[in-house]
């Protein structure tokens, strides 16, 4: 068995924060949520990590990755391309984004040949989810279906009091084995309850605190890459077909497909460590606070990578 590898998509980050050199620190210790995640994984024991990433972002990244985590975990870089489609496709005239995080994912196939879990870089997950992760993959095997699994979190653990959030909604089996997932774009706190809403807020219906929801914390089996590659075409000509110019492939629409098909099992793996986030401005506050209090509580170091 050849150790389970981390998979990072941050290829958004640069965009998202306009610009690497202007991404704010959250922890003390000049860290971003990253480090945090980064450095959960490195105890729980992942020994390389893979950042996908733009390739104008590939300085500044390495410039912050290799002086911190890189010192202590095995790094390397794939590069999400808007030009790296299937043969045979070109790309849409006015088209600027890749083609989402299956698209991110697949950005690895030749980095890839062992058990791998896949994060979001700007999300908090907690050590918990690190631990139970590798633990997975580390009995993970090649078969049909494969074995795979995601990091449920209850849907409470992961809202922001500062507005909506989109978050997959899981159907699980009571032997705690997904088998449907549901993505609400419009989730938050209303009136004292969590209620979704699908037509602009004109009406809202509750859904239960205590839902599990995945934060695209995802375990798959070695085989999986090869079952994405192969798929990607003919998701790629369903991009063309119904939404050229911003269109995605999507890792839970992936993930229902192979369910569909009876191509994959995925344990739900639960944990009740509460997600961290900042999809908000007004987030960054609680956030910095959260894990300042963690690190007063010796749960991380002051300074994570000394």
């Amino acid at each position: 068995m050849k150790d389970p590898v981390l998979l990072i998509m941050a290829a958004g980050m640069g965009s998202r924060y306009g610009g690497l050199k202007q991404m704010d620190p959250i922890g003390s210790g000049g860290e971003l949520i990253l480090d945090f995640s980064l450095y959960d994984a490195w105890m729980a024991g992942f020994k390389k990590a893979i950042f996908i990433i733009k390739r104008e972002m590939e300085e500044d990244f390495r410039s912050i990755i290799e002086k911190r985590a890189g010192r202590f975990i095995k790094t390397e870089y794939a590069f999400q391309s808007l030009s790296d489609i299937p043969e045979g496709f070109s790309i849409p005239e006015g088209r600027e984004k890749p083609w989402g995080t299956c698209h991110a994912v697949l950005s690895c196939r030749h980095l890839v040949d062992s058990p791998f879990a896949v994060i979001n870089a700007d999300d908090y997950y907690g050590p918990d989810a690190f631990h139970q992760m590798i633990g997975f993959l580390l009995t993970a095997e090649d078969k049909n279906p494969a074995h795979c699994c995601m990091i449920g979190y209850p849907l409470e653990n992961t809202l922001t009091e500062n507005g909506t959030v989109a978050r997959g909604i899981c159907e699980v089996s009571e032997d705690s084995f997904l088998t449907g997932i549901t993505e609400r774009t419009k989730i938050m706190r209303k009136g004292g309850k969590v209620a979704f809403t699908e037509d602009e807020g004109v009406t809202w219906e509750a859904v239960s605190g205590e839902t599990l929801v995945s934060m695209n914390f995802w375990g798959f089996s070695a085989n999986i890459m090869k079952e994405l590659e192969n798929r990607f075409p003919d998701a790629f000509r369903d991009i063309l077909n119904k939404n050229p110019l911003k269109g995605e492939y999507y890792l839970p629409f992936f993930v229902d497909q192979l369910l569909d098909e009876n191509k994959a099992s995925f344990k739900v793996l639960m944990t009740g460590d509460k997600w961290y986030g900042v999809t908000y401005k007004e987030d960054r506050g609680p956030v910095v606070a959260a894990l300042q209090s963690m690190k007063d509580k010796g749960l991380y170091p002051e300074i994570l990578w000394n």
